[in-house]
């Protein structure tokens, strides 16, 4: 797993994560399911193929930068 800082979106990670799934269609768990210290971040698990992740990758360039 990795829990990146998405602090300078302005979005919190609640709202992040939902738009992240809705938007481009990739799940990531807000920061906050693991406490209040994980505000500001979401946990990205990367257990599958070098295909899927590549592809997670793309569409997530792509909705960070229409943000």
């Amino acid at each position: 797993y990795v829990f990146p800082s998405i602090k300078n979106t302005g979005l919190s990670s609640e709202e992040f994560a939902k738009r992240l799934l809705f938007e481009a269609k990739v799940a990531v768990v807000p920061g906050t399911a693991f406490g209040k210290s994980g505000q500001g971040h979401v946990r990205l698990a990367y257990a599958t193929s070098m295909e899927n992740l590549e592809l997670a990758v793309k569409r997530m360039q792509e909705f960070l930068s229409n943000l």
